[in-house]
C-alpha cells in the first residue's frame, strides 16, 4: 500500500512544461530534422525519417497530458520511460544520415594497429574462444540496458529530487554521442573487417571502402558459446537495431562512464555495476564492435560529458 501511495499520490509542485531530458530530446529532434530536410537529395528514406519524429512528438506530447491530468510520480515515470524506450530507434536513425557519407575505418583500422601492433577486435575472440569467457563478456555488453533501468530506478525510488536530472544526464549523454556519430562515419570491425576481408586485415591492409556501406550492412558472426543464454541475447539485441554506424567513441562505453558516476551516490549499487562495467568494455571489443581505441575513446568522453552535463543541472537549478 505504501509503494501504491507512493507512485499515485499527486504532486504538491507538479511540474508545468517539458521535463529537461524532453528538452534534450527536442533539441536533437529539430537539429535533425533541419539536417534530414537539407540532405534530403542523399536521404535513402527521408519519409520514414521524418515519419518518426512526428511519432516521437505525439508520444511525448500525449505523456505530457497524462501528467498534467494526474501528476504523480507514476505518470512522470511513464513519461521518462518512453524517453528511454525511443532510444533504440534514434540509435538505427542515425546511420540514415551518416550512410550518405564515406566511411572512415581504415583510419581507425590503421590507427588501432600503429597504438597496438595488432587488431585487438581480431584476437580477443580467437585467444579466448572459451564458453566462460565468452558468457561473461557477453553478460556485460548484455547488461547495459539493464545497468541504466537500475540507475533510474534507484533515483526514481531512493532519490526522486534528483531523479529528472539523472535521467537529463543520461539521455543527453545518448543524443550527444549520436550528433557525434551523424558526422563520424565508422562502422565498427563487424561490418569493415568482412568487406575488407578478415586474410587482408591480418596482414595490415586496411583499404578505403568509400560508400560501400550506403547499401551494405553483412557482417562477422557474434562468437561466443553457441546456445548460451548471453550469447543468445546479445545476438537478439544486435538483430533488433545494430547498423554500420556509431563505432567512434564508443557510447556502451561512454554512457556506462556516466552510469558509474551517476550510481556512485550508492556504493551499493556502485559495487554491484562496477564487474558488468569492466566486462561490457571488454564485451565491445570481443563481439567485434569496436576498436580498442573506440573503447579508450568511450572512457574519456564519458568522463567529460559527465563533468558538463552535471554543471548543465547546477546551472539550470539555479536559473
Amino acid at each position: 500500500m505504501k509503494t501504491i501511495r507512493y507512485l499515485f499520490e499527486r504532486e504538491r509542485k507538479p511540474l508545468k512544461g517539458l521535463a529537461w531530458f524532453e528538452w534534450a530530446m527536442l533539441a536533437y529532434l529539430l537539429f535533425t530534422t533541419v539536417l534530414a530536410l537539407f540532405m534530403q537529395t542523399e536521404m535513402v528514406d527521408l519519409k520514414a525519417v521524418l515519419g518518426f519524429r512526428v511519432e516521437a512528438l505525439a508520444m511525448t506530447a500525449g505523456l505530457w497530458l497524462v501528467y498534467r491530468i494526474h501528476p504523480c510520480r507514476l505518470t512522470f515515470f511513464f513519461r521518462m520511460s518512453l524517453q528511454v524506450l525511443l532510444l533504440g530507434s534514434w540509435y538505427p536513425d542515425v546511420y540514415e544520415f551518416n550512410r550518405s557519407l564515406p566511411c572512415l575505418d581504415h583510419h581507425f583500422a590503421a590507427y588501432e594497429q600503429q597504438l597496438f601492433g595488432c587488431q585487438p577486435a581480431l584476437l580477443f575472440a580467437q585467444r579466448f574462444p572459451h564458453a566462460v569467457v565468452s558468457e561473461l563478456v557477453e553478460l556485460g555488453y548484455a547488461a547495459y540496458y539493464p545497468m541504466i533501468g537500475a540507475v533510474l530506478l534507484w533515483y526514481f525510488f531512493c532519490r526522486y529530487e534528483d531523479f529528472q536530472k539523472a535521467t537529463f544526464i543520461i539521455l543527453a549523454s545518448f543524443f550527444l554521442y549520436y550528433l557525434v556519430y551523424l558526422f563520424m562515419p565508422v562502422v565498427g570491425p563487424q561490418y569493415y573487417y568482412p568487406a575488407v576481408g578478415l586474410d587482408e586485415i591480418a596482414q595490415g591492409h586496411f583499404p578505403d571502402l568509400g560508400h560501400y556501406f550506403r547499401d551494405h550492412q553483412e557482417c562477422l558472426a557474434i562468437p561466443g558459446m553457441e546456445g548460451g543464454l548471453f550469447h543468445h541475447l546479445v545476438q537478439v539485441a544486435h538483430d533488433a537495431g545494430e547498423r554500420p554506424t556509431a563505432a567512434f567513441p564508443s557510447s556502451h562505453v561512454g554512457v556506462s562512464v556516466v552510469l558509474m558516476f551517476l550510481a556512485w551516490r550508492s556504493r551499493r549499487l556502485f559495487f554491484t555495476l562496477l564487474p558488468l562495467f569492466v566486462l561490457l568494455c571488454f564485451g565491445t571489443v570481443y563481439i567485434y564492435a569496436h576498436y580498442a581505441i573506440d573503447v579508450l575513446g568511450g572512457l574519456v568522453s564519458g568522463v567529460i560529458l559527465y563533468a558538463i552535463l552535471y554543471l548543465v543541472t547546477l546551472k539550470i537549478k539555479r536559473t
